[in-house]
């Protein structure tokens, strides 16, 4: 049984890179895959290879979810764009963070690789691409079988019991000129369900909703922790390069320094002038 079990998950693995949309007896899959979109004819997981980058506060970020291989992709567009809107909150909290776009999913073509991403990134004005895979089961079969997702830097096993929706959100960060990933942040969900569902019942297809909803939730904590350790990384790392652009003055720990003791000084005179 271990045995068979294996060669189906292999089986699934093998398909994936062209798989979007798969459903079973045992349930419904539906896939927005990075690797497929970015690295179309790729037989394993790719090699990152080390690169320069150049960055110019305030860097101008684009946010968008990767597409799939066919329209019915199991999340709307109204519920992208109410996602993206609560990840783009996330980054426009950062200081060096200018301009944030939300990328509609049209502009964005199935197994279009950089050169599609360099002319999105052209077309909408950013320097930083922040794309959104996912990855959603809806078994409906307690021995339905586990699944495989190929991510940017590994895989990921969905196990599921009966009526269960397991969901992962991954928020990847390309700075587009170079290609090199800079961080990313995942997010899962898991939405226990009941006996009634079945097909496409407004149940299950709430819970759907419910499981994109609570990976976000999860993710974007990650995504904050990321955004604040990543300036912390790129301050003394010989493969970045930081130039302010004109007019822009912040964005280093001495930023916040000069902040910190303008607010003390700002705080002793307002003592002084009472005190007189």
């Amino acid at each position: 049984m271990r045995f068979l079990k294996a060669l189906l998950i292999i089986a699934v693995a093998a398909g994936l890179s062209g798989c979007v949309g798969w459903r079973s007896p045992d349930g419904a899959k539906q896939t927005g895959s990075l690797v497929d979109y970015l690295y179309p004819n790729a037989k394993e997981a790719p090699t990152l290879a080390p690169s320069v980058v150049k960055l110019r506060p305030p860097v101008k970020v684009g946010i968008a979810f990767v597409p799939g291989a066919n329209w019915n992709n199991g999340l709307s567009e109204a519920a992208k764009i109410k996602l993206l809107e609560r990840v783009r909150d996330s980054f426009a909290k950062h200081q060096y963070i200018g301009k944030i776009e939300i990328i509609p999913s049209q502009y964005l073509q199935a197994k279009g690789g950089f050169t599609n991403l360099e002319q999105v990134a052209r077309m909408f004005d950013v320097e930083v691409v922040t794309l959104l895979s996912y990855d959603q089961v809806q078994f409906n079969d307690t021995n339905a079988l586990s699944v495989l997702y190929w991510t940017i830097i590994g895989a990921y096993v969905i196990h599921g019991d009966q009526y269960d929706v397991q969901t992962m959100v991954d928020a990847a960060v390309f700075d587009v000129q170079s290609h090199k990933l800079l961080f990313r942040a995942p997010g899962t969900s898991r939405v226990k369900g009941g006996a009634t569902w079945a097909g496409l019942s407004e149940k299950q297809r709430l819970a759907a909703g419910e499981g994109y909803a609570r990976a976000v939730d999860q993710l974007i904590p990650q995504l904050q922790t990321e955004l604040d350790g990543f300036r912390e990384r790129i301050k003394n790392n010989a493969n970045y390069q930081v130039e302010n652009k004109a007019g822009y003055k912040g964005g280093g720990a001495m930023g916040w320094i000069s902040l910190a003791l303008a607010a003390l000084l700002a705080g002793v005179a307002y003592a002084v002038r009472r005190h007189a």
